[in-house]
Order: C-alpha cells, then sequence, then structure tokens
C-alpha cells in the first residue's frame, strides 16, 4: 500500500487501500467524543483522491486541478514540527505535542484538555480520558507515552484511509491515513512514516502535503 503526491494534482493511492468516510460524533456537552463510519467505498486497487478541494466527485479526482491550474507544491520539506515537540511530563503520563500537525479535530479539548490531564495523570479518571483524546487524535500531533515503560501509548489501526466530516460544525476535514501507509512524494521522496497522519484535502494548507487546519475557515 503506498499514497503517492503527484506533481500538481491528486493523491495516488495503490495497493487496495480501504477508503471510508467517518463523521466526528460530539457527546451531550457538544464536544468531539468519538468516530462514527457512514459510509464504506467499494475496494479498488487503485484510485486518485482529490487534493485541490474543488471536484466535483469528492473524494475522488475529476480533473478539476488541471482546469484550475492548482499549485499543490509540497512545502513539509524536512519536517521540522517532528523534531522538538512540546513535552509536558506528568506523573503517569508523558505527552509530546507536535503542534505542526495539528488538524483542529478537537478531541483534546474535553475534560479541561489533555495538557492539563497528562499533569493529573496519577488520578485514573484523567489518565484515561487522555488517553481516549490522544489515540482519537487523527493527525498525530498528540503522542502520549507511559513514563514507566517509555511505550507510546497508540491505537491499534488498520491500514486504511478516512474521509473526515464534522457535521456538528459543517467542515469537510482531510484524509486521515491509518496504519503506517507510506506517502510519497512527487519527487520520490518518503515522508517518515507514521501510524496518524492527515493530509490535505481543501488545497490550501501552508503544509502540504499534510493538513495544517487551514479547511476550519473555508
Amino acid at each position: 500500500m503506498k499514497i503517492r503526491v503527484s506533481t500538481n494534482g491528486p493523491y495516488i493511492v495503490t495497493g487496495g487501500v480501504p477508503l471510508t468516510v467517518m463523521e466526528i460524533a460530539n457527546d451531550d456537552r457538544g464536544d468531539c467524543r468519538s468516530w462514527q463510519k457512514v459510509r464504506e467505498y467499494p475496494l479498488r486497487e487503485e484510485y486518485a483522491l482529490c487534493r485541490c478541494g474543488h471536484s466535483k466527485n469528492e473524494p475522488f479526482c475529476d480533473g478539476t486541478h488541471a482546469k484550475d491550474r492548482f499549485n499543490g507544491t509540497e512545502t513539509a520539506g524536512d519536517e521540522p514540527y517532528l523534531e522538538n515537540p512540546t513535552v509536558i511530563r506528568g506523573p503517569e503520563l508523558e505527552l509530546a505535542d507536535y503542534e505542526g500537525l495539528c488538524a483542529h479535530a478537537r478531541f483534546c479539548l474535553r475534560a479541561g484538555g489533555i495538557w492539563n490531564l497528562t499533569e493529573r495523570s496519577d488520578i485514573p479518571d484523567a489518565r484515561d480520558t487522555a488517553i481516549d483524546e490522544a489515540c482519537n487524535c487523527p493527525s498525530g500531533r498528540l503522542v502520549l507515552r507511559d513514563r514507566k515503560s517509555g511505550e507510546a501509548i497508540e491505537p491499534a489501526l488498520e491500514r486504511a484511509i478516512v474521509v473526515i466530516e464534522n457535521p456538528a460544525r459543517g467542515e469537510h476535514g482531510p484524509l486521515w491515513v491509518r496504519g503506517g501507509i507510506p506517502v510519497e512524494s512527487a519527487d520520490g521522496r518518503t515522508y517518515t512514516i507514521r501510524n496518524r497522519v492527515t493530509l490535505c484535502g481543501c488545497g490550501r494548507s501552508r503544509n502540504k502535503p499534510f493538513c495544517d487546519g487551514i479547511h476550519i475557515g473555508l
């Protein structure tokens, strides 16, 4: 399985990667709480996903990028945001916050926020909620480690691509790449392989091909 970023064009997906649509579901207080699958596309060996944000056949490419002369120049470069995360050390958990990856899914804000919960992680409810919030973060901005074992606490994600929707806010989010599927740049360079990655689907990210959350203002 692989995703290749084409020059000023779509994402070329190969290897029979499952494609679904999921909505962010809110709880009674209006906080982002869980994921709900709303559609599963037929499995295809290869397909092209829109990167410019203007296809009339979303999430698939319909060639509009060529008509609009889409500038899809990749700006992620050497991924400096992966080098120096903000680290918060609590009694039981350690949080690495890679802020440059934020896709604004907002799971991290419940119950006072994951940052405060990490600092109170000797309280079982706070620890469990922090883990739940981190594991629901689609971009991988928030990564928790168990301070005793030093191991990262990562969700077990099957390899797939998810089109994110947030109906409560009327937002059409990025493409959530799950399970460590390699993403290859247009010049053949493989980006850092991670369990959770969000790719820009609106065409306006300043960190192409990755989402930077700018879609929330569209």
